[in-house]
């Protein structure tokens, strides 16, 4: 039963949110402390657009469906496990060196970054706390 709650659907895409999170942070430590290296290319992650191919793989913003009994007949379920990939941007130059990097902008990808990895720990920590209750409502 317990097993069932911790590996659960919504606990594993927290999870792998917040270490895209974690993961994007890096990057854009990367992507700043590079900002005066010349021919250095920005790099970002990806992970939004591939968990969301994961949960709709035929892109009609429906869940697909699955399997909810062993008796039940298979439909073809997908494996996809969608993980965070770092791509490196190689469209654009900023500067005479040919770096790509933009203060800016990568600040701005951080604050944005910090709220999501807020929003998906205060998600996380609020699911774990209604097994909590929920555990302890059962004594």
């Amino acid at each position: 039963m317990l097993d069932q709650m911790l590996n659960s659907a919504n606990f594993d895409y927290l999870g792998r949110g917040i270490n895209a999170a974690n993961m994007r942070q890096e990057v854009i430590a990367q992507n700043i402390a590079n900002i005066n290296t010349p021919l250095y290319k920005r790099s970002q992650l990806n992970f939004e657009e591939l968990l969301q191919k994961e949960i709709f793989p035929d892109e009609s913003n429906t869940l697909p469906l699955v399997r909810t009994n062993d008796k039940h007949l298979p439909v073809g379920h997908l494996n996809y496990h969608a993980m965070p990939e770092i791509v490196m941007d190689n469209s654009t130059t900023m500067r005479v060196d040919r770096n790509n990097v933009d203060l800016d902008m990568e600040m701005a990808s951080m604050a944005k970054n910090q709220i999501y990895y807020n929003a998906m720990t205060t998600q996380l920590g609020g699911y774990i706390n209604r097994l909590r209750d929920t555990i302890q409502s059962g004594q």
